[in-house]
């Protein structure tokens, strides 16, 4: 299949003026002997596209080109390329386009913590080059992060899962996830949607947590089967008291999570792992005493084997998450970035028909 030298993108050119995306033109990164191309089908928009386009995370290296839910095609190997991809396959590729594969945090399946990490979208290769994303027509990258996608499964209706899904999918499965456990999903939104359809799937009985009643005839449609309103609820960590044992904080920002009462729900030995990222100025306060019997962590992403058995779950469980497509677009993009800044999105988005943009 042949394709240009150049590759094309709908790239923040200013991250003040970042509902205004524009069609650009991109040399891609050297190809190594373990890249891949692909030729991109489909890309979800993810919270973290957001804070990149925005700035909530700092000025981005411009062109920048987003997008890191995607799904594509093989179209070139390189020469050394041993996962057993072939041209033609259907791939999904998240968050992560290249770690060092060699350090014992790759060994152990847990690339996604490498110190030589390198993230989809505006991060810095070796040579510095910055990486680019799925709003474009093509992306390059490292084989071991491209994942063949199940027959029978959606691409537009899936690929959120690549980032977002894995994202919450991640800390459910390492904290015991499952029949007999009770578990918290805190923050009903892009990620915390997926939350609820999995934590469900693996067979917990799920405790959906918002801030009001807002989300809660939703929830109970994505499989909850119980819904905490904390700001309508004067006595919910009281009447909730050392119920549950684990909750994944799934919310954009940490800022109206009280951490000194949360913990009062969870029963001795109980987790409390955290998927946000917010604004870089964030700060987490908390008196020790109240963690006393009770973890809290961070989790960054998935591992490429998390996205595997992320991928199955959905095939064996048909699960499939809230999206609304779009057609790729400069006009239709930035639309999508204002809509999000409102919190205007049940509950993800999906870029599609890059064929008649590119």
């Amino acid at each position: 299949m042949a394709y240009p030298e150049n590759f094309s993108g709908i790239a923040i050119v200013d991250n003040k003026d970042y509902t205004h995306p524009k069609k650009v033109d991109f040399k891609p990164k050297v190809f190594g002997d373990h890249d891949i191309d692909l030729k991109v089908e489909c890309c979800g928009v993810c919270g973290s596209d957001h804070h990149k386009a925005c700035g909530a995370w700092g000025e981005t290296v411009k062109p920048t080109v987003l997008g890191h839910e995607i799904i594509g095609t093989v179209v070139k190997l390189g020469p050394k390329c041993n996962s057993g991809l072939k041209i033609g396959d259907r791939v999904g590729v998240g968050a992560q386009a290249f770690a060092c594969l060699e350090c014992d945090r790759c060994k152990s399946d847990n690339e996604q913590y490498c110190r030589k990490c390198v993230w989809a979208i505006d991060s810095a290769y070796a040579d510095g080059y910055r990486s680019k994303g799925g709003f474009g027509n093509y992306v390059r990258l490292h084989e071991h992060f491209a994942v063949p996608i199940p027959e029978g499964l959606d691409s537009a209706t899936i690929a959120p899962l690549l980032c977002g899904g894995v994202t919450v999918y991640s800390p459910l499965l390492r904290n015991g996830c499952g029949p007999g456990k009770k578990v918290g999903i805190m923050g009903i939104g892009g990620i915390g949607h997926m939350g609820i359809l999995l934590a469900k799937a693996m067979g917990a009985e799920v405790y959906a947590i918002s801030r009001s009643n807002a989300k809660k005839e939703d929830s109970f449609k994505l499989g909850a089967d119980h819904y905490i309103a904390t700001k309508e609820e004067s006595d919910w960590t009281t009447k909730y008291e050392d119920t549950l044992d684990l909750v994944v904080i799934c919310s954009g920002s940490l800022t109206d999570i009280d951490l000194n009462i949360l913990p009062k729900t969870m029963k001795i030995g109980g987790k409390i792992v955290s998927i946000a990222i917010p604004e870089a100025s964030e700060k987490l306060e908390m008196s020790p005493f109240g963690l006393l019997g009770v973890s809290i962590a961070n989790s960054n992403i998935g591992s490429v084997k998390e996205i595997k058995l992320l991928l199955q779950l959905a095939k064996d469980k048909n699960i499939k998450p809230w999206v609304e497509e779009v057609p790729l677009g400069e006009d239709s993009l930035g639309e999508v970035f204002a809509r999000m800044d409102k919190g205007d999105v049940r509950y993800r988005f999906t870029m599609v028909d890059y064929d008649k943009v590119f």
